[in-house]
């Protein structure tokens, strides 16, 4: 979650292309910059101000692959209706005008970078409950790209934007109308802009990892629905997904794949979250019912980059520790992994400005490990 406090950030388908008229190709063509193997995603406060001070899109500097411009928020929890805007020259003094910022958009894009409209945060809850507020989301995040130039979509829906209703227990198909609405906004939007797409999720450990011992409501119900609520979202869209990077932060305990629960804030919580993306795990505990791997290339490690950026910090040693035993098996603590995976995507900090703020400890850190 990313609260905008001064100093801590607490916390079907197959005809979604017909929706609002939309035809594949429909929008001008994008150029292909293909990620680097390793890449570092960050989180630009864009649209607010808060103590770490803000930063112009054309400022953040080269070592950021991928920059998610936050934040896209609704008018309303329902509505679908998402509106994004710079920063108020009375909030952030040194904000750029409007040409500026479209010109820093396809300067990073020139530059092999990509940008992204992120849409949700702690404060902006999104629930597409109804076809209609699927239809007005489609509409107007194709106008924030169409106006701004992003090359895609972050999805970042946290606290109550997603749960499952009860009896809605099969992540596989899923009947829960805000997922499900999702799902196809989420298709419609890739078949408007074509295959160079980006898509991005940023999901809680508790609508994710947490799938692994808790699964909605519970076939009996009584269980937070919330739990897991995201795991239809990203298996429907795995085959669109560019990058997934959960939030290793503002977490509670989590239970991993050897049953142990592990605590955000060391190496041994990032080595078991991210080994139950890449080694896949049984839903809600059932062994004949796994959320299948991701491939290493889709995912990335969700970290604050700094003690001021939210509950979790982990020091940059941890970090090293955590990125050796995924990539290398080597330098593990407590936990061992499923396997080795050299092509892990890399990491996504909240945020560039609270890097920034923190004299890039973060940013050099990643450089240094993977040879920025």
């Amino acid at each position: 979650m990313r609260l905008r406090s001064p100093l801590l950030i607490s916390a079907a388908l197959a005809g979604a292309v017909s929706v609002l008229g939309i035809t594949p190709g429909a929008s001008a063509a994008r150029p292909a910059v293909a990620l680097p193997s390793h890449a570092l995603v960050g989180y630009l406060h864009t649209s607010f101000a808060n103590g770490s001070g803000y930063t112009r899109l054309a400022d953040v500097p080269d070592s950021w692959d991928i920059i998610d411009l936050a934040f896209g928020e609704p008018t309303s929890t329902t509505s679908g209706d998402i509106r994004f805007s710079l920063c108020p020259r009375s909030e952030c003094p040194g904000v750029e005008s409007e040409d500026e910022f479209k010109a820093a958009v396809k300067a990073k894009q020139a530059a092999g970078k990509k940008v992204l409209i992120s849409i949700g945060g702690q404060n902006g809850q999104v629930r597409l409950a109804t076809t209609a507020a699927r239809d007005t989301f489609v509409a107007s995040v194709g106008a924030i790209i169409d106006r701004y130039g992003p090359d895609g979509l972050d999805i970042d829906f946290e606290g109550h934007s997603l749960s499952l209703d009860t009896g809605d227990t099969d992540f596989k198909n899923p009947k829960t109308p805000t997922v499900v609405n999702l799902i196809s906004a989420v298709k419609t939007l890739k078949a408007k802009y074509g295959e160079k797409f980006t898509l991005t999720m940023a999901p809680e450990t508790f609508i994710v990892q947490l799938g692994h011992q808790y699964y909605g409501s519970g076939p009996f119900g009584g269980q937070d629905p919330r739990a897991g609520a995201y795991l239809p979202v990203i298996h429907a869209l795995r085959d669109d997904l560019t990058l997934l990077h959960v939030q290793d932060y503002n977490s509670g305990p989590v239970m991993g794949l050897d049953e142990q629960y592990h605590t955000m804030g060391g190496a041994d919580f990032h080595i078991a979250m991210t080994d139950m993306l890449l080694a896949g795990f049984p839903v809600a505990g059932d062994n004949d019912n796994p959320f299948p791997p991701l491939k290493p290339s889709q995912v990335a490690i969700g970290l604050p980059a700094s003690v001021n950026a939210g509950n979790g910090h982990t020091s940059p040693a941890d970090v090293t520790k955590a990125l050796n035993c995924l990539t290398k098996n080597t330098d593990c603590g407590g936990y061992r992994p499923h396997g080795a995976w050299p092509d892990l995507r890399g990491l996504m900090a909240w945020s560039v400005n609270w890097d920034r703020y923190g004299n890039w400890e973060f940013q050099k850190n990643f450089d240094g490990y993977f040879g920025g």
